[in-house]
């Protein structure tokens, strides 16, 4: 159980940083509540799972392709831009200036799942960090032992995913008009930023 605990806190520890999920979910959760938050996370928990799978039956080095590569950070940047410029031009719009909320959060998780899943530095991220826990695993502890170590992993972003969730839901619950603007600008502005980070990347390996 130790041991899980260890894994739990590599968990958090791999989620923590900030980076285009915190940001979208800070955005979400003031705008819109705690519930949309979280669905950002959880959307990008979902595509860790798919790479994490990927990199457990063997099938993850097509990811590293040239063409994946550049592939990846297009879309990438793509995604990020579309979602940091929506998220300035909605920035002025109160909770209740939208309507159909189920597909709201449904566009929520839908965001969180592709910001992860196009984000070439999570592909490697994930195949070097969870690759040697992998190896680790099996080597040391039996194949058994590593359902244990991933669910710690997963335990750990789960966690975090409910802190942030919780804490942009309290802007939405006690901050004032000027703050969630304040929230959303800030929170656009770095999804922009993180989206020309992604072009950028994307013409070197064109130029290569």
């Amino acid at each position: 159980m130790p041991v899980f605990f260890t894994y739990m806190f590599l968990g958090l520890s791999l989620s923590a940083p900030i980076g285009p999920i915190n940001a979208a979910q800070l955005d979400k959760g003031a705008r819109f509540g705690f519930a949309h938050a979280w669905l950002i996370g959880f959307g990008a928990m979902c595509a860790d799972l798919l790479y994490m799978l990927l990199i457990y039956f063997g099938l993850a080095h097509f990811l590293t392709t040239p063409f994946m590569k550049t592939f990846l950070w297009l879309f990438g940047c793509f995604v990020l831009l579309y979602t940091g410029f929506e998220t300035l031009k909605n920035m002025k719009n109160v909770p209740e200036a939208r309507s159909a909320e189920t597909e709201t959060k449904l566009s929520s998780f839908r965001s969180g799942f592709l910001m992860a899943l196009t984000n070439p530095l999570n592909i490697l991220f994930w195949l070097g960090i969870y690759g040697s826990i992998l190896a680790e695993s099996v080597q040391n502890h039996g194949v058994a032992q590593v359902f244990w170590h991933s669910l710690g992993i997963f335990a750990g972003i789960l966690l975090w995913d409910f802190v942030m969730a919780s804490l942009a839901s309290t802007f939405h619950k006690f901050g004032n008009r000027k703050t969630l603007q304040v929230i959303s600008a800030v929170a656009g502005m770095s999804l922009i930023g993180f989206g020309l980070y992604f072009g950028w990347q994307a013409f070197l390996q064109l130029t290569h």
